[in-house]
């Protein structure tokens, strides 16, 4: 697991290295705390998740295929 802290103006992003939980890829999640989101995307399959990190509720989502065999 990789985080790495990025500063773009006073907005504070976070970015980790996981497993998509999609078609089980490397991908990326960040943590945008200006907002309160996360959004976790995956270049392989195109897995796309969008939700509150305070509610847990879903802000967007695209996942075409979902949970295809990939590879």
């Amino acid at each position: 697991m990789t985080l790495t802290k990025k500063i773009q103006g006073l907005k504070m992003r976070l970015t980790q290295i996981v497993r998509c939980p999609n078609c089980g890829s490397q991908c990326q999640r960040h943590y945008f705390t200006n907002n309160q989101l996360v959004q976790t995307e995956c270049n392989e399959c195109d897995y796309l998740m969008v939700n509150c990190s305070r509610t847990g509720k879903v802000v967007e989502a695209y996942a075409p295929g979902i949970n295809a065999n990939y590879g």
